[in-house]
């Protein structure tokens, strides 16, 4: 028998998202998709003989998604697998404003999904597969805002950097099992997606940089989607992946 690679992906209904859930699809994974909505061409893309669900579920309310994700491993167990992992993709832009004038649930929003959801689900996954013998990975998609600060995007940048440093902290304790699994947490490059068009319409009076990012799209400098996928996928596929916990595609 075949043995499968099971995927669990956040944020998979639209963007790179959609873009990397549709690659691994093609290359014959079994997959679990977590979004606010779902989407109704992925199911044309998978192959006979392999799994494809699609929850939709707010991640702001992590909690029951981390319950459920829990749950749902532990009944299918690794029978049949060669590999699981995890990609926390999903976030949120937040309004492009300084923090001040931000509404304090704004804030909030931003925050869960982008920090708090990851957090939780990699501990699910985590629990519910430790003593499983196959290759197990985490792959956190972060950001170059996590690592320099920019006016105007206080929230995004904050949950990127935590999403760096708690996965530092995860690698560490990884690194101590048996057997752990391997956790990176990965800048995929800039994308031309929805939350570039946010960028460049944003109001020039409450967001300083918006001319790079302007200037990023007439230069032709974005990636694409289905690019920056493959990019990642590739990353995740590396031999060495996991040797170090906060990486860059480009790199």
């Amino acid at each position: 028998m075949d043995l499968k690679h099971l995927t669990i992906l956040t944020g998979a209904s639209r963007g790179m998202g959609l873009a990397i859930a549709q690659q691994l699809l093609q290359a014959g994974h079994d997959l679990l998709c977590i979004s606010r909505k779902t989407n109704d061409d992925l199911a044309a893309l998978a192959k006979p003989g392999n799994q494809l669900e699609q929850w939709p579920h707010d991640l702001s309310q992590g909690d029951t998604a981390a319950a459920k994700l829990e749950s749902w491993l532990a009944a299918r167990g690794p029978r049949g697998l060669a590999g699981v992992t995890l990609i926390n993709n999903a976030g949120v832009l937040a309004e492009i404003a300084p923090l001040a004038d931000v509404a304090p649930a704004t804030i909030e929003q931003a925050l869960r999904v982008g920090l708090e959801a990851p957090m939780l689900l990699t501990g699910a996954f985590l629990r519910a597969t430790a003593g499983w013998p196959c290759a197990r990975k985490v792959l956190n998609i972060s950001s170059g805002l996590g690592r320099r600060a920019m006016g105007s995007q206080a929230s995004y940048c904050a949950a990127k950097a935590g999403i760096d440093h708690f996965t530092r902290c995860v690698a560490l304790e990884e690194a101590e099992r048996t057997d752990g699994a391997k956790v990176c947490s990965l800048a995929p490059g800039v994308i031309d997606t929805g939350m570039q068009v946010q960028l460049r319409g944003a109001d020039a009076s409450r967001f300083p940089d918006i001319g790079g990012f302007q200037a990023l799209k007439d230069k032709g400098q974005l990636t694409s989607p289905h690019d920056a996928a493959a990019r990642v996928i590739a990353y995740l596929a590396r031999p060495d992946f996991g040797a170090n916990s906060v990486g860059d595609v480009r790199d």
